[in-house]
């Protein structure tokens, strides 16, 4: 008596090649969405940051009596903000660097930026 065995196992190339597409075209969808929603958490992190900032120097000016034309420094913002070991602004998400003029009536800037916020990333 004769077994029958098959020697077809495995997938064939034709299968292979349509699985690599759909994975190609998955990523491809994917990719753009995944460093689109990447840029607009940077831009909203720095627009809160830039509006943390804010808050502080108009919270200092208020306590400390300060008109809209006098100037302040970093170092007097520590009550009010967290900043980095060397009482320095911390940095923007987004590498940029945010201009502090040090003036109550000047609103905080990025460097990314032509307003104060909300701004656009290269």
């Amino acid at each position: 008596m004769k077994i029958n065995t098959s020697n077809k196992s495995g997938f064939t190339l034709v299968e292979i090649m349509i699985v690599v597409a759909i994975i190609g075209l998955l990523a491809a969808i994917a990719i753009p969405n995944f460093v689109k929603a990447r840029t607009t958490s940077q831009q909203n992190a720095c627009i809160n940051n830039l509006r943390q900032l804010d808050g502080a120097v108009q919270q200092y000016a208020l306590e400390a009596k300060l008109s809209s034309g006098s100037s302040w420094a970093t170092s007097n913002l520590k009550p009010y903000i967290k900043l980095d070991s060397n009482s320095n602004i911390p940095a923007c998400p987004a590498s940029g660097t945010y201009d502090a003029t040090g003036v109550v009536s000047n609103a905080p800037k990025c460097s990314l930026s032509t307003a104060a916020a909300p701004h656009k990333l290269p």
